[in-house]
């Protein structure tokens, strides 16, 4: 009798603790107007500990939510609403030299790329406690462009390839979502999210010049193309860290 009262007692002390959104210390349990958060991917660290059991046990890479390389985030703008941000400025450019290259053979090769991404929605909150549940809305934009150019020793054999331009690239999106979020500490909660959207895509026309074999070269266009579709999209769901500060 005295365990079971016992156990009874510590049931309901943990059920009240749950439902308190202050910690022992004091410190608000839910985020408050104002407060800002960075949100983690956390699929492929999941993924981890799950391939423990079969060994399968490769370091996780960790993913940005909402599309891959973009920093999101979120401003409070009162207890049940917030203000959802993404951003990538991406620019790369490498540069490869082969050794001792002879006369007709590929000496070096430049590649140089650019990827931006913009996005922004709100979030609207519902329910009490630290399990809350969430839906709204969001858009997002994307450029990216990119360039190969490859240098030979000497004049490039006829066919090759001196340079493949991309076209560039122009995406649009609009999306709902909807989720639940669990706070299991001080402004730190895990979230479940899944997707439905519009998107819109397109590649402007390319430029490739290869070489002639007399020292010249010749150029020819590449074709455009377009993509729309209708979807989920984050059929499996998301799983995403936040810290709020």
């Amino acid at each position: 009798m005295k365990k079971s009262l016992l156990i009874l007692a510590m049931f309901i002390g943990a059920a009240a603790s749950a439902q308190d959104m202050m910690s022992k210390k004091g410190t608000p349990i839910l985020p408050e107007s104002g407060d800002w958060s960075i949100g983690i991917g956390a699929n492929s660290t999941l993924e981890y500990f799950g391939n423990l059991m079969n060994g399968n046990n490769d370091a996780p890479s960790f993913d940005w939510p909402s599309s891959e390389n973009v920093i999101n985030g979120k401003l409070m703008k009162d207890a049940n609403t917030a203000i959802r941000v993404g951003i990538r400025l991406g620019m790369t450019s490498s540069k490869q030299t082969e050794a001792d290259p002879q006369d007709g053979e590929l000496s070096e090769t430049k590649t140089s790329a650019m990827n931006i991404n913009l996005a922004g929605g709100i979030q609207k909150y519902r329910g009490k406690g630290r399990l809350r549940g969430f839906y709204g809305g969001e858009v997002g934009i994307g450029l990216g462009s990119g360039k190969t150019e490859f240098t030979y020793e000497g004049d490039a054999p006829a066919g090759e390839t001196l340079e493949d331009k991309q076209g560039g690239t122009f995406e649009f999106g609009i999306r709902g979502f909807i989720g639940a979020e669990y706070f299991f500490a001080p402004k730190m909660s895990v979230a479940g999210e899944f997707g439905w959207g519009i998107g819109l895509g397109s590649q402007g026309e390319g430029e490739v010049t290869v070489a002639d074999g007399t020292g010249g070269s010749d150029s020819a266009k590449t074709g455009k193309s377009s993509t729309f579709s209708i979807d989920t999209d984050n059929a499996g769901g998301s799983i995403i860290l936040n810290f709020y500060f």
